[in-house]
């Protein structure tokens, strides 16, 4: 196929960058240290830091330690089929060059477009958060201020280049890090009754209905949470698209994630499990409005730790200030590969001289401020409903990742391609791909499967599950007006540019 013989509303993002003049083109910028820490820092957040206690008192130790592990080696497998597509064909527009390519244009559009509105609307949530955590240090400075003030501050992060984005998330990544094998270090020591007083031994797991609580329904519920505190580890597939030699580092990267599943969320719920009794009123309502009591903060007290709530207020602070920077960077890298697709306004993908895409960046970062703004209206609905529709996207852009793949693969040896020429290859296909989006799918259906329990809650029902039919509309919409078709294996695209 020759790439200049295509029109170019029909050429995929990948081909347009190589016929772009050299100032026009994203700059594979990001070092192999800032794809590790992307990929190491992506899962690391509120979900680990305050949610994992709430895990326990629902299902107990032992169930929310199994409701990670599965959910952990769901995320291993899409990272392993990420991982294959991403050093094929490194793009940012990943799951929507993927997607495309290899489902359907329509399929590809849809995901394109929930991908982005899932950063983007994410990037508000993230601005209420941290106002949340100023607040435990300066209670009565309005909280407006200082979600604008971290707006801009991620604003012009990601303004700079792809590598000051990178070298900030690499420092934010660090901070999350270091606090996690710390906090790992110090629990093993007390856990042992070498610090804290005695060893607890293992009462908290023998104790009441422990180790499991609320039998199989309880590990169900902890399937939601455990899957949105892994999303994120996505990220290393866009990134890809501006990585220094992605065949040799993408593969590098996904590697670090099974081990920093097992270490990081693993690792500390069986500390907390140890430490904490799963019956503790602070792990129930542990959040980020009462940092206090969150079980990151309970054990470095009881360890000695000095000013530990403050200590803690702070890195979950970067943690949120990692996630908005990560989101913005990703947002606007996938409104970027709609454009160069003929899928968003053609203005979005003008690219300056340092390669950031400041069009993207700020049309993205309008919408997040905008996102934020009606936590003022009507007493927040606006905002609730915002992220609802959000709240299902990461979960259908891994379902995306899983499909993709096995229609990549299946077309890359009908084609009558050697895989030992994939520079990386996915262990466990095509059972990999396919076990990944069942429990994808298990995690979107079961969101919230008490509305339908008893007497119906409509609204309960709406709130949880109203992106799944944003995206139909989506899909659907774009394939009645354009008549697109689902792509044959022997027509697929595998044009590495």
């Amino acid at each position: 196929m020759t790439i200049t013989a295509r029109p170019r509303a029909e050429q995929s993002a990948p081909e347009i960058q190589e016929q772009l003049p050299s100032q026009d083109r994203l700059r594979r910028s990001l070092k192999p240290r800032h794809l590790t820490m992307i990929a190491m820092g992506g899962a690391i957040g509120t979900g680990l830091f305050v949610a994992s206690g709430n895990t326990i008192a629902t299902a107990g130790p032992g169930g929310a330690l199994l409701a990670y592990v599965v959910i952990g080696f769901m995320v291993f497998l899409l990272m392993q089929s990420l991982g294959e597509m991403a050093t094929y064909l490194p793009v940012s527009g990943a799951f929507e060059e993927y997607s495309t390519r290899f489902v359907s244009p329509s399929f590809g559009f849809a995901i394109g477009w929930n991908y982005w509105y899932n950063w983007a609307i994410t990037v508000a949530a993230e601005l209420v958060a941290a106002a949340l955590i100023m607040r435990y240090w300066f209670p009565d400075v309005p909280s407006w201020i200082w979600s604008g003030s971290f707006l801009a501050i991620l604003f012009a992060l990601n303004a700079l280049s792809a590598r000051a984005y990178g070298e900030s998330e690499f420092w934010f990544s660090l901070v999350k890090v270091v606090t996690v094998v710390l906090f790992l270090g110090l629990g093993i020591l007390m856990i042992v009754g070498i610090l804290g007083g005695e060893s607890p031994g293992f009462e908290n797991w023998t104790t009441g209905e422990a180790p499991f609580v609320g039998g199989g329904l309880g590990i169900l519920a902890i399937f939601m949470v455990a899957g949105f505190s892994f999303q994120g580890t996505e990220l290393v597939g866009v990134a890809a698209g501006e990585a220094e030699d992605p065949e040799k580092n993408v593969p590098r990267a996904i590697r670090t994630v099974f081990v920093r599943i097992l270490l990081f969320y693993v690792g500390a719920i069986t500390v907390i499990g140890f430490l904490i009794p799963y019956t503790s009123p602070n792990l129930l309502t542990s959040g980020v409005e009462d940092i206090s009591i969150s079980p990151f903060t309970l054990v470095f007290q009881n360890a000695g730790v000095l000013a530990a709530a403050s200590v803690m207020n702070a890195v979950i602070l970067t943690a949120i200030l990692s996630a908005g920077n990560s989101g913005l960077y990703a947002s606007t890298r996938m409104l970027w590969a709609l454009a160069e697709g003929g899928k968003a306004p053609r203005f979005l993908a003008k690219v300056n001289r340092r390669g950031v895409p400041m069009n993207a960046l700020i049309a993205t970062t309008l919408v997040g401020g905008a996102s934020f703004l009606t936590t003022f209206i009507g007493d927040g609905d606006a905002y609730v409903w915002l992220v609802s529709a959000s709240g299902l996207a990461g979960f259908i852009v891994w379902m995306g990742i899983a499909w993709s793949h096995y229609r990549f693969r299946k077309a890359y040896t009908v084609q009558g391609h050697d895989l030992a020429d994939l520079p990386y290859r996915a262990r466990f296909f095509p059972l990999g791909p396919v076990v990944a989006l069942v429990l994808c799918a298990v995690v979107i259906l079961g969101q919230n499967y008490q509305a339908f329990i008893g007497d119906m809650d409509l609204m309960a029902a709406l709130t949880a599950y109203i992106g799944l039919p944003l995206f139909l509309v989506l899909w659907f919409g774009h394939k009645l007006l354009t008549g697109s078709r689902m792509v044959r294996y022997e027509d697929a695209d595998l044009t590495r540019a």
